[in-house]
């Protein structure tokens, strides 16, 4: 079985062809159509959907996100790492090297 790439700021990060999302009131709402998984995002947790719908690499991600909001590079990276791990988890996005 193979594994699965490590999430790094170079990684490329695509939302998978089975996720429907809606906004609600600055929130989203994330579903997989494949699996039924039901996922919910904070306003952070939304704004990082967009720009990674918007094509932008975890690089530009992180740099929008400290441009914007009161967070340092490496806390932001952390979080943002880990934040698509997650998503990764529950087949909501995919990752490539």
């Amino acid at each position: 079985m193979a594994t699965e790439p490590l999430v790094t700021l170079a990684s490329r990060v695509s939302i998978g062809d089975d996720v429907a999302f809606r906004d609600l009131d600055g929130e989203l709402v994330l579903l997989n159509l494949r699996t039924g998984v039901y996922f919910g995002l904070d306003p952070i947790g939304t704004r990082i959907w967009h720009l990674l719908r918007d094509g932008q690499p975890l690089e530009a991600v992180v740099a929008a996100l400290v441009a914007e909001y009161e967070v340092s590079e490496s806390r932001c990276t952390a979080d943002v790492l880990d934040f698509v791990g997650l998503l990764r988890e529950h087949a909501l996005v995919d990752v490539a090297r």
